[in-house]
């Protein structure tokens, strides 16, 4: 039961990031150009729009691993849910196009659903950071290296206090 829950707790988390690593840094990686063609959408200067990719590249491939491993998880996971909700608010501007209401497959609507994706994702990783409760938001900020220890099995988890 013990290799179970252990497996269990490993694919959640692989799943989480399986978009960013290695799908979306991989894109990034043999599409560079293509990436910074979409980024000057929103970063006008060539070289700023560069190096925002490779920032997000940093993000997509070092944050996973933080997370998948347990090393510094919460810190990774917030700067993660950070990354998506400042791309949901750079590339997915839904409000733009100008035909949400006036078309049920306009541009609009496909953007909302990609910003609310987004969100979504950015409050899986919250979870992590975060947790459950208002302790661990506490302890988070006492500790935001600190692990959640993920693959720990005892009745008490790692990172909690005793009651």
């Amino acid at each position: 039961m013990m290799a179970f829950s252990l497996t269990i707790a490993f694919l959640i988390r692989v799943f989480l990031v399986l978009l960013f690593f290695p799908f979306s840094g991989l894109d990034k990686l043999l599409n560079f150009q293509g990436a910074v063609a979409q980024a000057k959408e929103s970063i006008r200067s060539s070289r700023l729009a560069a190096c925002a990719i490779f920032i997000g590249l940093f993000i997509e491939v070092a944050m996973p691993v933080c997370i998948v491993t347990g090393f510094a998880d919460r810190a990774a996971a917030f700067i993660l849910a950070a990354y998506c909700g400042v791309t949901a608010l750079l590339w997915k501007q839904f409000w733009k196009p100008g035909d949400f209401w006036g078309s049920s497959t306009g541009k609009a609507r496909g953007l909302f659903w990609d910003f609310l994706k987004n969100l979504a994702l950015a409050s899986g990783f919250l979870l992590i950071t975060f947790g459950t409760d208002a302790r661990s938001v506490h302890r988070f900020f006492e500790a935001p290296l600190s692990s959640t220890h993920p693959y720990h099995l005892s009745a008490e988890r790692a990172d909690r206090e005793p009651e």
